[in-house]
C-alpha cells in the first residue's frame, strides 16, 4: 500500500494492496483492498472497496457502501447504504442512498454505465447490462430495465394507490373462523 501526502486513516480501518493519493480521507471502519485512491478522495465511514475500484479525485464514498470493480469519477457521490458492482460512474454524478446495481444475472456479470452529470434517486435498482446518459435523472424507488438516453428522467415503478377507508372497513369485516385443533 502507497499513501499520498497528508492522508488521514482513521482507527479500524483495514487497507491491503491500494494507492492513494494526497489528502486522501478515510474515516472509521473503511475495509480498502486493491483499489485506487485518487487526491481528495473522502471514504466512511464503514465502506468497503473490493478489489479493482478506482476512485476519482474528489469523490465521496459513504455510509455503509460497497463498492465491487467499479470506478468512480471526479467528484461523484455515493453517501449512504449502496451496492455499485461491475460499474463505470463518470464525474459529478449522484448515487442515491439504497441504490443497487444489480450486476449478477445468475449465470455472468453485467456492466452498469453511469454518464456525467446524471442523478440517481433514493433506492433504484439499476439491473445491468445498463447505460444511464450523461445528465440523465433515475426517478427514486425506481427498478431501470432499459438504458436511459442522456438528458432523459426514466422512472420505473408502480403508482400509488391509496384506499380511503380501508382501515376501518377491514375492522369491521367479521373475522374467518379459527381451526378446531
Amino acid at each position: 500500500t502507497t499513501l499520498g501526502s497528508e492522508c488521514v486513516i482513521a482507527s479500524g480501518c483495514h487497507v491491503s494492496a491500494s494507492r492513494f493519493g494526497d489528502r486522501v480521507t478515510l474515516k472509521p471502519y473503511c475495509i480498502v483492498s486493491e483499489a485506487v485512491v485518487e487526491d481528495d478522495a473522502t471514504l466512511g465511514p464503514f465502506c468497503h472497496l473490493r478489489p479493482g475500484c478506482h476512485i476519482g479525485a474528489a469523490a465521496k464514498i459513504g455510509n455503509f457502501v460497497e463498492l465491487k470493480k467499479s470506478r468512480i469519477g471526479r467528484g461523484s457521490k455515493a453517501n449512504h447504504l449502496a451496492y455499485v458492482g461491475d460499474a463505470t460512474v463518470g464525474e459529478d454524478v449522484n448515487i442515491g442512498a439504497g441504490t443497487i446495481t444489480c450486476n449478477y444475472d445468475g449465470r455472468a456479470k453485467h456492466e452498469t454505465r453511469i454518464g456525467a452529470g446524471a442523478f440517481v434517486g433514493t433506492n433504484a435498482t439499476l439491473v445491468a447490462p445498463l447505460v444511464i446518459g450523461e445528465g440523465a435523472y433515475v426517478g427514486g424507488g425506481s427498478t431501470i430495465t432499459k438504458d436511459v438516453p442522456p438528458g432523459a428522467l426514466a422512472v420505473g415503478r408502480a403508482r400509488q394507490v391509496v384506499k380511503e377507508g380501508w382501515a376501518a372497513r377491514r375492522a369491521r369485516a367479521p373475522k374467518p373462523e379459527e381451526p378446531e385443533d
